[in-house]
């Protein structure tokens, strides 16, 4: 099947006021200041954020489930304020609350969704997959919060949709159904889905998303693929953690080259901290020699999306 070439959703200028925040003045709280955004078939688009950044009221919006205060939305070409049931049909919708009946049983109410559609997958296939046979019995709410997360994910599929919403698909999965959820994921885009997705967890997107959109405080703050991200932050550009047998020396310290600086991460262990250059690390290996210190360990390791996200947004608590 041919993947559109026009972009499956498109925010642009975003506005999303609540409130009022005070009752004795009436004013509104702006959640969502300006996002545009962009996300297309074939494509694992990611909006990264902290808890309260925006990033839920961008998706609520672009599905319709909440009216925006400004900007546009075209979902599949058309407003989702105005969406009839033919749009809709085309869209699956995983919240982040789940949003399940909490009396119900997984595949009867699995059974009941795919009723409501033309030409829905298979709802024992989409079960085995997602390893829910194992508590089809247990009522909604009896379930841990990755097995609802797993119901919830196949109720967004059961109508084969075009465009996929996924509110934190991850949070709550134990490792197995993570990658479960993951190698689904990739088989949707690659199968041309739209995916369109919100996660705190920073690993969970760099190994998913083609493209992503860091919100912060309701407004977009940075965007690109993981490596324009990796390449375009101005941090320094790999930690290198180093383990010692012993505490370094004010000698040690001093042989560092400015810019650089060293911590200890915990008792015997100590992190060379800044953006190393080759010469940096032939220094420290000579002085190794010349004192004959062996360290325990060495560790290089390469900037993470983490590390651009927290250098954008900033490490204090909101």
């Amino acid at each position: 099947m041919a993947v559109p070439e026009s972009p499956a959703l498109i925010i642009d200028g975003l506005i999303k006021d609540v409130g009022p925040v005070a009752a004795l003045d009436g004013r509104m709280k702006r959640v969502v200041a300006g996002v545009s955004l962009q996300a297309r078939h074939g494509a694992v688009t990611a909006l990264l954020g902290a808890n309260g950044a925006g990033k839920t009221t961008t998706l609520e919006c672009a599905q319709g489930l909440q009216r925006r205060t400004g900007g546009t939305i075209r979902l599949l070409g058309q407003d989702p304020d105005n969406a009839d049931a033919a749009l809709r049909a085309r869209v699956g919708v995983m919240l982040q609350d789940g949003g399940l009946p909490p009396s119900a049983k997984p595949v009867a109410l699995l059974r009941h969704v795919a009723g409501m559609y033309a030409t829905p997958l298979n709802v024992d296939e989409l079960v085995d997959r997602l390893g829910i046979g194992a508590f089809a019995n247990t009522t909604i709410r009896r379930l841990s919060g990755g097995q609802k997360q797993r119901v919830s994910l196949a109720a967004a599929l059961l109508g084969n949709p075009e465009v996929l919403f996924l509110d934190e698909p991850s949070a709550g999965l134990d490792p197995q159904s993570r990658l479960m959820v993951f190698e689904l994921i990739r088989e949707l885009r690659d199968a041309g889905k739209a995916i369109i997705l919100t996660t705190h967890l920073l690993d969970d997107a760099q190994k998913l998303a083609d493209y992503v959109y860091i919100i912060d405080a309701g407004e977009s703050v940075a965007e690109g693929t993981v490596p324009e991200l990796l390449r375009e932050a101005t941090t320094a550009d790999a930690h290198r953690t180093v383990t010692f047998e012993s505490m370094p020396d004010a000698d040690y310290t001093a042989a560092l080259r400015p810019g650089l600086s060293i911590e200890e991460t915990r008792p015997g262990s100590y992190a060379v901290v800044g953006a190393l250059e080759p010469a940096d690390l032939a220094r420290l290996t000579a002085l190794w020699a010349q004192r004959g210190v062996m360290p325990t360990s060495l560790h290089m390791a390469s900037r993470s999306l983490e590390d651009v996200f927290l250098t954008i947004s900033g490490t204090e608590l909101r």
